[in-house]
């Protein structure tokens, strides 16, 4: 069996990964937690890998939604928007949960759904911050493992304390 075989999910899969996805949206602490995410990587819903938030006339900023941006900084690495998203990860979750755009609400689904993918969704709602970024710091890499530790990856990153103000100032609960 190819192990790069694209798999193909029904429409009623769909619909009920995206139903399930918006209501998590709904969660104070899931929104705290996914505007502290956009924090910590320093992005923007209208930005390319490279990019710098605030900047006018960014040349890695983008208006079109209408799907993926593609590279940014270097021409090759494809991260971005809010949530740094990768165009491969774009297309995987995206055919998970039926959507093709890339819209600020499209963004915030997908990153609702990398984080269900990963078993920090329900933490996050239950305010289990710590454990939430245990795995979540897999996968963002500005994120950090947990109180006093670092990031998995070799890169700056937000430090547990500053996130958890952050998570906190967005108006998230627990730790």
């Amino acid at each position: 069996m190819n192990s790069k075989a694209k798999i193909v999910f029904d429409a009623d899969y769909q619909a009920s990964r995206l139903a399930e996805g918006k209501i998590y949206l709904k969660q104070p602490n899931m929104q705290a937690f996914l505007k502290a995410i956009g924090d910590a990587e320093g992005a923007d819903y209208n930005l390319k890998y490279g990019g710098v938030k605030g900047k006018v006339h960014d040349k890695y900023s983008f208006a079109d939604f209408s799907t993926h941006p593609g590279a940014g900084y270097g021409g090759k690495a494809t991260p971005a928007g809010m949530y740094q998203i990768t165009n491969g990860t774009w297309a995987d979750i995206g055919s998970r949960i039926g959507l093709t755009d890339f819209s600020p609400d499209t963004q915030d689904l997908m990153a609702v759904e990398i984080l269900r993918i990963i078993n920090s969704a329900d933490d996050i709602v239950a305010g289990n911050i710590t454990s939430a970024l245990l795995s979540a710091s897999r996968r963002w890499a500005a994120l950090p493992k947990g109180p006093g530790l670092p990031s998995r990856y070799n890169q700056p990153y937000m430090e547990y304390e500053q996130f958890i103000a952050k998570y906190h100032s967005y108006g998230g609960l627990g730790k």
